[in-house]
């Protein structure tokens, strides 16, 4: 498996639109979306970010993320990542995520890096700490249909920093 990354470009936003297989995974990764994703809608938030970045498996793209919210030597907030339906599972989303921190780190010299996952998203919940991100805080959101819900707040506790430097 063949990965490698680039900054996103606006052939890429097409294919992004289509990891989202439903209303309520379009809200884990981009909970002001509505479904279905239009490109309009993405390119809208890859405006208003920084770093938006594509992940390429053998040149098909199948990762997206970017930061909602970047510091030069304070925080970086890693946020709208999704990883294509039919690569899951198979070390996408570790590189990504990895990648993205070696980002912060790199690039803006964060001093934190953090992301939030939805209480539904149980994948994310346990796949986030495994990467060295451990929960800080909770705060009350409504979901695509109004119900209340948890956004669990997560921060990168430096654990595994040397396999940060494994998504090059």
């Amino acid at each position: 498996m063949s990965l490698s990354h680039r900054p996103v470009e606006a052939r890429d936003l097409p294919v992004i639109c289509g990891f989202a297989q439903g209303e309520e995974e379009l809200f884990f990764f981009f909970p002001k979306a509505r479904y279905p994703l239009t490109v309009e809608q993405l390119q809208g938030s890859i405006d208003q970010r920084s770093d938006s970045t594509v992940v390429e498996l053998d040149g098909e793209v199948v990762g997206f993320a970017n930061f909602y919210q970047w510091e030069q030597g304070g925080t970086c907030s890693i946020g709208n990542v999704v990883i294509a339906p039919h690569v899951r599972g198979r070390g996408v989303g570790e590189y990504l995520v990895r990648l993205m921190v070696r980002l912060a780190r790199e690039r803006h010299q964060a001093s934190e890096v953090r992301l939030s996952c939805f209480n539904q998203n149980l994948a994310g919940l346990l796949f986030y700490p495994k990467l060295g991100f451990v929960p800080y805080g909770i705060e009350e959101r409504q979901d695509f249909k109004g119900r209340r819900v948890a956004l669990i707040q997560l921060r990168w506790a430096g654990e595994r920093a040397d396999s940060v430097n494994q998504a090059e």
